[in-house]
């Protein structure tokens, strides 16, 4: 990569007991230490000091106040910011991952005017360790061209990014794609290129924490749809229709009728059906399809329970903690 490109992006790391996949997040953008800085969140072990032995300026963040990613984010783009103000894109990349070295040249090689955000392909560094990391990896396979929202990683036009006044710190999952939405709603393009942008770590090794992540999911959801549910663009609408219905209202009519009547119990057979209507779907597309596709219906329970939990806590005015996974 050449200088020029080296003094116009701004690297935010974030991160919260990551250990050596910290490390090794840093050690992939050795070459941008200049222009980094690594937003710790209460970690216990060693990631400030870690991230000092690389030369990286790290900041850790008030825990007097809720924190979320959105809110490290934010604390690191306006370190950035405030201390080099001709930074005119910033890379966002979570401590668990690490870039690819070609990934910036390339990012800023696609960039159009309307263009607020350009994001490649996110894969999993060890999908073949546990088949919560391999459904992780099918996740990140999204399709390419103008898309509605980013995850984690994604380069981003400073201008663009003060636009809209950054990431929205009270929304504790789901903030890349609620970002994505006010950038859309102003006019400006998320991106998707096919081009491998970092390889995520996401040491995944049981069901618990499967489970909780797909929670988290589902509260990100209710949360976007609360905020944003304008007529022309309802978001997160279908995602929160399809959680609730196979998650909260078939199971409500099968319990209430089989008070009644046993007969009512014949319903459970629209989930074994649904999920061989996935299987059916996938097959021949992905490495695992029978586990994609039970997974894909479990998950619209544990989405249910994140979305339920949102909805706790708006009826009594509790406030938004991030859901944590591992």
């Amino acid at each position: 990569m050449n200088n020029s490109a080296h003094l116009k992006v701004g690297i935010i790391i974030i991160g919260r007991n990551e250990g050596e996949r910290l490390r090794a997040c840093f050690e992939s953008i050795i070459q941008f230490s200049v222009n980094c800085v690594y937003v710790d969140s209460d970690s216990t072990d060693g990631s400030v000091k870690l991230a000092n032995s690389f030369g990286i300026k790290a900041i850790s963040l008030d825990m007097s106040v809720p924190f979320s990613a959105a809110r490290a984010r934010n604390v690191g783009a306006e370190f950035i910011l405030k201390n080099r103000e001709d930074i005119e894109f910033l890379q966002f990349i979570d401590g668990d991952c690490t870039l690819n070295s070609e990934w910036i040249s390339t990012a800023l090689s696609v960039y159009q005017p309307q263009t607020a955000i350009v994001c490649g392909r996110r894969k999993e560094k060890y999908p073949k360790e546990s088949v919560y990391n391999q459904l992780c990896d099918i996740e990140w396979n999204t399709p390419l061209g103008y898309a509605k929202s980013c995850g984690g990683d994604f380069l981003i036009k400073t201008d663009c990014f003060k636009t809209v006044e950054g990431f929205n710190p009270s929304v504790v999952a789901g903030e890349e794609p609620e970002l994505c939405y006010r950038l859309r709603e102003k006019g400006f393009h998320i991106l998707r290129i096919d081009h491998d942008m970092t390889y995520h770590d996401a040491n995944i090794h049981n069901f618990k924490q499967h489970w909780m992540r797909s929670v988290r999911s589902g509260y990100a959801y209710a949360l976007g749809f609360y905020l944003h549910n304008k007529p022309s663009e309802r978001h997160w609408l279908r995602e929160n229709m399809s959680a609730t219905f196979w998650g909260i209202f078939i199971p409500s009519i099968i319990f209430i009728g089989a008070m009644f009547n046993l007969a009512f119990l014949f319903i459970l057979m629209i989930y074994p059906l649904n999920t061989l209507k996935i299987f059916l779907k996938v097959r021949g597309e992905l490495p695992i399809p029978a586990i994609y596709s039970i997974s894909l219906m479990l998950g619209k329970f544990s989405e249910s329970v994140g979305i339920l939990k949102f909805i706790k806590n708006i009826i009594f005015s509790q406030k938004h903690r991030i859901i944590e996974y591992k």
